[in-house]
């Protein structure tokens, strides 16, 4: 019970990787407070997670609304106390190539998958600084490294996140804060199911350890950069793509 006391916000947390990201979480002990658009979808994963055993609840939350996050972090500070995790996972893809990609397409996807976890952090980062504790993490992609066709929204959207993840770990480095990404590969979640078979395989021949990641991967990586037995990593950018790229 290594996060016994602490209380996380994941947002996306209702489905997918960031279910499972709660779940790891609530196992070593958090309060984990999954933040979601989809707030039925949210209730029933803390439902299911406190019929486990484990402590959850849930709440809406538009990260891409700057009065949206910031009521829901006092209301956090109101209700419990002041967050010691946050893991910014909320996210969307509008795949298209560039040259057909509608403007309204790429500013989504940039003002959910990026700008949302600028304005989790910040309100995390003065919560955490008067405590002088805490840990973010945001989820980016191999595709914001490697890039990919398709997806100029959404690489340039998790490719800015390494970058403004590493910025954000030296601001806040002297209060005791750290900040890390997960950069996840091919993850077998609802994205990659719709994929055709071939598609699949050829995805699969990619990859040196022969096989999509699964949503836990990444959730045994994220539980441990937010737990003491990380106290000294800060700033990094952890790859879970089973060697695809290196």
């Amino acid at each position: 019970m290594e996060l016994d006391g602490k209380i996380a916000l994941i947002t996306g947390g209702a489905q997918g990787i960031g279910r499972i990201i709660s779940e790891e979480l609530a196992g070593q002990g958090a309060h984990v407070i999954l933040g979601d658009v989809n707030l039925e979808g949210a209730e029933k994963t803390a439902e299911e997670i406190k019929s486990g055993g484990g402590k959850a609840s849930a709440v809406r939350i538009d990260v891409s609304s700057a009065a949206d996050v910031k009521t829901v972090f006092d209301s956090i500070i109101k209700e419990y106390k002041p967050v010691d995790i946050v893991v910014n996972n909320a996210g969307i893809t509008r795949d298209g190539l560039l040259v057909r990609m509608k403007e309204a397409d790429w500013d989504l996807v940039l003002n959910i998958n990026l700008k949302g976890s600028f304005l989790c952090s910040q309100q995390a980062a003065k919560q955490m600084m008067k405590q002088k504790s805490g840990a973010i993490v945001n989820i980016a992609s191999i595709v914001g490294v490697m890039g990919n066709f398709g997806q100029a929204n959404y690489s340039a959207s998790k490719a800015g996140l390494i970058g403004f993840t590493k910025t954000l770990a030296r601001e806040i480095a002297p209060r005791g804060i750290r900040a890390n990404a997960v950069a996840p590969g091919f993850i077998d979640t609802e994205m990659t199911r719709v994929l055709e078979e071939s598609v699949r395989e050829k995805l699969i021949e990619q990859i040196p350890l022969a096989r999509l990641g699964q949503p836990e991967d990444v959730a045994r990586c994220v539980s441990f950069l937010v737990s003491e037995k990380a106290s000294y990593i800060t700033g990094q950018v952890i790859n879970v793509n089973g060697g695809m790229l290196m």
